[in-house]
């Protein structure tokens, strides 16, 4: 399969090996955002709720299989992921109206996720930092992403991080900043 994609960092600076999710990595990635989900439930976030019923808005293992997922291991497991797609999903487009288009320029950014045994390492940093400077989509110059909005560390998090606040939507804050 030819993805639109080229990965230029494979490793990050704190040793984190990057790659595309394999199949066989399924299993731990669906636990793994089972795992964020029940704790964002346990601090009375409805956030990723869905993913606690069965139901998954984003169809992570779909994207999974077209090559849209990446995990930062550190050997043997997962300590995060995320996923980037170079067309705007249904959600995209609903959310982000008419600037969501095929060939609009946007790489979008969804599930970033840390697993809790990584939680305050900076690893949620540097996996932001890979997406706009450790891999290349030819012909994108923007990447986007959107969070709920009653989540205020969440929302500090993406402005500390070089995004920028373009507007809110449904109860979702939306965010953006330019590839590197």
């Amino acid at each position: 399969m030819v993805h639109p994609y080229t990965i230029i960092q494979s490793a990050t600076l704190d040793e984190f090996e990057v790659a595309a999710a394999q199949p066989e990595d399924t299993e731990e990635v669906m636990s793994l955002l089972v795992g964020i989900a029940e704790w964002l439930k346990s601090r009375g976030s409805p956030q990723w709720a869905g993913l606690l019923e069965g139901k998954d808005s984003h169809n992570t293992i779909d994207a999974i299989r077209r090559g849209d997922v990446f995990v930062f291991k550190q050997r043997p497991e997962i300590a995060g992921i995320v996923m980037l797609l170079s067309k705007p999903s249904q959600w995209d487009r609903e959310l982000w109206g008419d600037k969501a288009f095929d060939g609009d320029g946007a790489v979008y950014l969804h599930r970033l996720a840390v697993h809790r045994k990584f939680a305050r390492t900076g690893l949620g940093r540097t996996i932001l930092d890979w997406c706009t400077s450790g891999i290349r989509f030819p012909g994108k110059q923007w990447m986007r992403l959107d969070c709920i909005a009653d989540n205020p560390t969440l929302n500090s998090f993406y402005a500390a991080n070089g995004y920028v606040y373009d507007g809110e939507n449904g109860g979702f804050r939306m965010y953006y900043r330019a590839l590197d």
